[in-house]
Parts: structure tokens; C-alpha cells; sequence
């Protein structure tokens, strides 16, 4: 019986030390084949665009060029050479000249995407996000639709250089709680029409439903925790909406969810929940737990009058059920970049 133990136990370590070469094997082939590709897309863009210099080809030529050239490469190599192809390997030459600013942590698909942003800011900072964050495909293409760059930017009020370069630069960094804040937040994935009346519990149910979204749209380093959790006090129970855990801050992250316009009584609602916390909950590798009040809409002088001289860490933001007006926002993101040039 011992002996078997004994079989069972150097057996169960070498399944695990063998899926770890088996694992670290198969990404290291996916990213030598992946960067592989990404090169050979690079350098098939640059023949493109040094044979079009060279021979000073216009628009309509280069389109014509581009159509035959298509045609010819789907012969002798099949599928991937479309037109449209074609011309994203070109863009994707002209907006990477340096070949080495090329990820092998991204896909063609990722590349594919970010093509499509112009603005070379904004278009660092979802590179940089699809990179730290591991983003697939369907996520980087989520968050571009939500314009998060655009909502981070405004999240604090005014748009600075330095806010601009650091969001380009480094992406979205985490190292306090205000850095995780937005505003809006985007509940478009619950498919919920903005003028239809919902209960708080149903919002809270469908969001739980949709926990994978909802962890996205909040960003970086969230575990969920649990709805309506019990804080216990005196001869009362009260209940927090929902609670996560932020990896990154090493805090538990208290939100309350509110059907309508911020006030003040909320924010002491939450700073009562905070205290708790910090007495009962953290342990001493947690930092102060953070509270977020959601409404569905508030007014900035409220908000300062509420949360003024409460020394833990109490935000509020919106939220909305899609961005009716994102061309808007698009737009007051860039006039305010040019005025700050």
C-alpha cells in the first residue's frame, strides 16, 4: 500500500513537471510561429510600399496593383492575400516602420484592429492594454467600441499632456485607487435598452450573470467576491451590492449600486461599509478597501460636498446601458488634446 502511495505521489509529479515543458513548449511554438507571421505580413507591406515609391504610383494604379498582386499570391499561396489584406500589411509597414515595435504577445487579428485607430496616442495605449492585459481579440475590440481611452482620459475632468503621454506610453497604470476609476462605466453587454426601468436586484442578477464582462469593464487585477455580502452591526445587518478584491491595489473593492441620482447619504452608507471592513475584513497584507457608488446619474457639486473631509477611499461614478453619444466624446477627447498641444 506504501509502495503504490509512493508510485502515485512521484507520478502525480511528473504529470505536473511534464504539462509544464508540454505548456512553455506549445507557447514558445505559438509565439515563434506568430511572430513569424507578423514579420513576414511586415516585410510583404514594405515591398508593397518601396515597389509604389519607386515607381511613383498613384492612388488608382496602387489600387489596381494591389487587386492583380491579390489575385496572383491566392493562387500560389491560398487564402490570406486579399485586397484588403494586402493593404492592411502595407498600413501596417507605414505605422510600424521600426519592425522591432512589432509584439510577438499580439496576433495579426490584434494588429488588424488597431490599424484602424489613426490617432498614434490612442492607438499606443490599446496596444499597450492588449499586451498587459492579455486581451483577446473580441475583449480589444470591446473596449475600442466603449472608447475607454476617451473615458479614462475624461475620468478625472481635465485631459493633460501628461496624462495623454502616460495612457500612450504605459497604457492604464494602477497604482492608486482613483487610477482604476471611470467614468461612465458601460453595462452595453447586459443588452438593456436606456430608457427601460429596471429593479437595483435585477441589474445586480444581470450583472453577476454576466460576471466575465462586468470584471472587463471594471479593468485591471479585479476577483470577484460575492453579492450581497452581510456587514453586521450593532442589532442590524446591512448588505453591500457587491465586493471584489483588486489584485493590483491589494484591496477589497466595495460597490453599491443605486437606480437613481447620487446623495449624500449614500456616501456615508459607504463609508460606514468601509469601516467595517477595515476593522473587521482586512488582514494585514490589505491595503483600505476602496468603495465605488454607481448611480445612474449625479451632479459634481453634490459629489464634493458628500465625500468631503471622509478619509477613506470613497468614489462615485455613472453608469449607462450604451454610449448614445460616443462620436461626441470622441470629439470633446480631441479638442481637447489639440488645445492642450
Amino acid at each position: 500500500m506504501d509502495g503504490n502511495l509512493q508510485l502515485n505521489k512521484y507520478a502525480d509529479v511528473m504529470i505536473e513537471e511534464i504539462s509544464s515543458v508540454i505548456s512553455t513548449a506549445r507557447n514558445n511554438a505559438f509565439y515563434a510561429v506568430n511572430n513569424e507571421l507578423l514579420m513576414a505580413y511586415w516585410n510583404i507591406g514594405g515591398i508593397i510600399v518601396e515597389n509604389e515609391q519607386n515607381g511613383n504610383v498613384n492612388a488608382e494604379y496602387g489600387k489596381y496593383t494591389l487587386l492583380h498582386l491579390s489575385k496572383d499570391l491566392t493562387k500560389l499561396f491560398g487564402k490570406g492575400f486579399s485586397r484588403s489584406n494586402l493593404f492592411a500589411m502595407k498600413k501596417f509597414y507605414l505605422l510600424y516602420p521600426k519592425v522591432q515595435t512589432v509584439s510577438e504577445q499580439l496576433s495579426w487579428s490584434h494588429y488588424i484592429e488597431l490599424l484602424s485607430i489613426n490617432n498614434i496616442d490612442k492607438r499606443s495605449f490599446y496596444e499597450k492594454e492588449a499586451i498587459n492585459s492579455r486581451w483577446s481579440v473580441r475583449m480589444l475590440k470591446e473596449q475600442i467600441s466603449k472608447s475607454l481611452y476617451e473615458r479614462l482620459l475624461l475620468s478625472e475632468g481635465e485631459i493633460n499632456k501628461q496624462k495623454v503621454k502616460k495612457l500612450a506610453n504605459k497604457g492604464q497604470v494602477v497604482n492608486e485607487p482613483k487610477d482604476m476609476i471611470k467614468e461612465p462605466y458601460i453595462f452595453e453587454f447586459l443588452g438593456i435598452k436606456n430608457n427601460k426601468p429596471i429593479l437595483e436586484k435585477d441589474l445586480e442578477k444581470r450583472l453577476i450573470n454576466h460576471i466575465e464582462d462586468f470584471l472587463l469593464e471594471l479593468g485591471k487585477g479585479f476577483m470577484y467576491v460575492g453579492s450581497q455580502q452581510r456587514i453586521p452591526i450593532g442589532m442590524s445587518n446591512y448588505y453591500v451590492d457587491m465586493v471584489f478584491y483588486n489584485k493590483i491595489l491589494n484591496a477589497y473593492v466595495l460597490i453599491d449600486l443605486k437606480m437613481d441620482e447620487m446623495k449624500p447619504e449614500y456616501a456615508g452608507q459607504m463609508n460606514m461599509y468601509l469601516n467595517y471592513y477595515s476593522t473587521e475584513i482586512n488582514e494585514e497584507k490589505d491595503n483600505k478597501p476602496i468603495g465605488i457608488i454607481l448611480c445612474a446619474s449625479k451632479k459634481n457639486i453634490v459629489v464634493e460636498y458628500a465625500l468631503g473631509g471622509i478619509e477613506n477611499n470613497v468614489f462615485t461614478s455613472t453608469y449607462t446601458y450604451y454610449i448614445p453619444n460616443k462620436d461626441d466624446l470622441i470629439r470633446e477627447v480631441e479638442s481637447a488634446i489639440e488645445n492642450i498641444n
